[in-house]
């Protein structure tokens, strides 16, 4: 009997699986903290025979190489993909022989990447699941345009004989992309993690659409914003990734903090708006804090952390592990009399009150996309990472409160940190969004 488990990662939107098959393991897009991984594949008792790559990722550094060299396992990438490590390339049709009945067959399915592939399964020549990484996922495709604007058109045309290879499967296949919802390299934000052939035909809009030139215009029709550090994932994972580094990393006095680090503050942003260190920016810990960090803090810069007295610190570290960040020098635990900055929290009636008054300035950091679903008027509009590309909006006064407002608070409260070190007063909206702000207003 074959058992496909999910490992989630929500921060990334992504999945990692282990395919089980008469005591025989297959491992599919593993990121770089594969201990989860073999720890699943030991407690069961399986030997892990292939790890499989669908694609060479650009949102983060792999585990595949490392995985294989652990176990002995096959380490199988896409012919296309020309890794400079060791691996055996899937050629399009040319079955892999898993052993005991199981066949896994590489799919070649251009869009997402030049050399994607996805890997159909068979049991006994009867066909139950495609792993597609970044190609046809659940409810929507993966996005075309990481390579870069000029490759993009070319590669959303690419994506049309793709996805119709998929859709062309028997309805009853199970789907098991690698990128889902909260990922940045979907077009759309998908909604499940699995699906079967028959259900994306019947509910996926990109499968409707029978021409690839519109599916490329749709495709590439409103793409989101591309985290910065997504361009150092793809030359990592050409080259080879070092194994994990230690997630515990040292205790440091404040006055042992080098200067040339970048100070990221991961405590509670209730506990950061009482008094943070100047210059640091606030991402408090949660699943897409190594997302956060590894696009507003230079690539690789050193990095010392700021946590709380009982606070860990190895899922934050592990997150900009899993991007390539190797960077962390330690983690501060007292700042003392040195958290002289702050900023204040709002409930949203207490917000709408403030936003209410003349004069009464409001940013918001919304991406663009969310624009379209909910507008302030009046508000200065800035994305968050580019408050540090191209500075807090010129029509901001310094000298007056400013109301920074997203979608619940998380990304407003890093934005309050990056304000207050342009010499800005921040009072962000806690608990609510914009949307909320603008239905308050339509409904007084």
């Amino acid at each position: 009997m074959m058992e496909i488990l999910g490992f989630r990662t929500p921060g990334l939107g992504d999945q990692s699986y282990l395919l089980v098959h008469q005591g025989r393991g297959v491992l599919v897009d593993p990121q770089r903290d594969i201990d989860r991984f073999l720890r699943a594949a030991a407690e069961r008792d399986v030997e892990l025979r292939f790890v499989l790559e669908t694609h060479l990722h650009n949102d983060y550094v792999s585990g595949a190489e490392q995985a294989a060299r652990r176990t002995g396992a096959e380490l199988v990438m896409p012919a296309a993909a020309a890794p400079a490590y060791r691996h055996t390339p899937a050629f399009h049709l040319e079955d892999i022989d898993g052993g005991d009945g199981l066949t896994l067959r590489p799919l070649h399915t251009p869009g997402h990447t030049p050399e994607h592939t996805s890997y159909l399964v068979l049991v006994e020549d009867e066909p139950v699941a495609v792993f597609s990484g970044g190609s046809l996922l659940v409810a929507s495709a993966g996005r075309p345009d990481l390579l870069g604007p000029e490759r993009a058109p070319a590669l959303a045309r690419l994506h049309y004989g793709s996805l119709r290879r998929l859709a062309a499967l028997p309805p009853q296949v199970g789907l098991y992309p690698t990128h889902g919802e909260g990922s940045f390299c979907t077009v759309s934000q998908a909604d499940r993690h699995t699906s079967t052939i028959g259900r994306e035909l019947r509910s996926n809009p990109l499968l409707a659409i029978e021409d690839a030139d519109r599916l490329a215009g749709e495709l590439l029709a409103d793409p989101m914003p591309i985290p910065a550090f997504y361009r150092h994932m793809g030359p990592a994972n050409t080259f080879g990734v070092p194994p994990m580094p230690a997630v515990t990393p040292p205790e440091l006095s404040l006055d042992a903090v080098p200067p040339e680090a970048h100070v990221v503050d991961v405590r509670p942003r209730t506990v950061q708006a009482a008094g943070f260190l100047p210059g640091s920016v606030g991402i408090e810990d949660g699943d897409d804090f190594g997302s956060w960090a590894g696009w507003l803090v230079p690539y690789q810069a050193p990095i010392v952390l700021v946590a709380g007295p009982d606070q860990e610190v190895a899922e934050p570290v592990t997150q900009l592990a899993r991007i390539g960040v190797d960077s962390v020098r330690g983690v501060v635990r007292d700042l003392g009399p040195a958290a002289t900055a702050t900023f204040e929290l709002l409930d949203l009636d207490a917000f709408a009150a403030r936003a209410a008054r003349p004069g009464a300035q409001v940013l918001d950091v919304r991406m663009p996309s969310e624009l379209k679903d909910a507008r302030l008027p009046g508000a200065a509009e800035r994305f968050l990472p580019d408050l540090l590309t191209e500075g807090v909006p010129a029509e901001l006064d310094p000298g007056r409160p400013v109301l920074v407002a997203c979608g619940s608070g998380r990304r407003a409260a890093i934005a309050a940190t990056i304000l207050a070190d342009h010499g800005y007063t921040p009072a962000v909206l806690d608990g609510a969004g914009i949307p909320d702000l603008v239905s308050t207003r339509s409904g007084r």
